[in-house]
């Protein structure tokens, strides 16, 4: 019976957006999109990462004592590689979703160790925010977000 129960409740939700002329976004691709946003970051891969950003993007990183544009949205990682650091590894705690339109917004806790040329990790965890824009070419860019430094809890 539960079974049942969630099936008409899945059927009532997407027949609801689907009248409301609301896209049916499956959240998995924009969190598979996030995925690859920090494969991107880990190979230094900043010609595909930039490939990720809307062209109005707006946003604040957690390294940028203003908002900035797409034009700079590589300058976190080049302050980190410019000092021979990489990105040894990361963990993508995933928090909420929220579909709002054609744009899907993702929260997370980021938790990264930077390793120096001098050997020494340096773990941080960062809060993140990202709206993704599903465009009329059926690709994902980022639109906005924002960043922010966590303590050892996360907070």
């Amino acid at each position: 019976m539960n079974r049942i129960a969630r099936f008409a409740f899945v059927s009532v939700l997407l027949a609801s957006r689907l009248l409301a002329g609301q896209p049916v976004v499956d959240t998995k691709e924009v969190w598979s999109m996030e995925d690859t946003y920090w494969r991107y970051v880990k190979s230094n891969d900043l010609e595909h990462y930039r490939t990720l950003w809307h062209s109005d993007f707006l946003g604040w990183p957690t390294t940028s004592p203003v908002p900035v544009r797409k034009e700079h949205i590589t300058d976190w990682i080049t302050a980190h590689t410019s000092k021979g650091e990489v990105l040894k590894s990361y963990d993508l705690e995933r928090l909420e979703a929220q579909q709002t339109g054609d744009d899907v917004t993702v929260t997370y806790r980021i938790h990264t160790t930077w390793v120096g040329k001098d050997g020494v990790d340096k773990p941080s965890i960062s809060r993140i925010i990202h709206t993704w824009r599903h465009n009329s070419d059926r690709t994902w860019k980022i639109i906005s977000g924002m960043g922010a430094y966590a303590d050892a809890q996360g907070h």
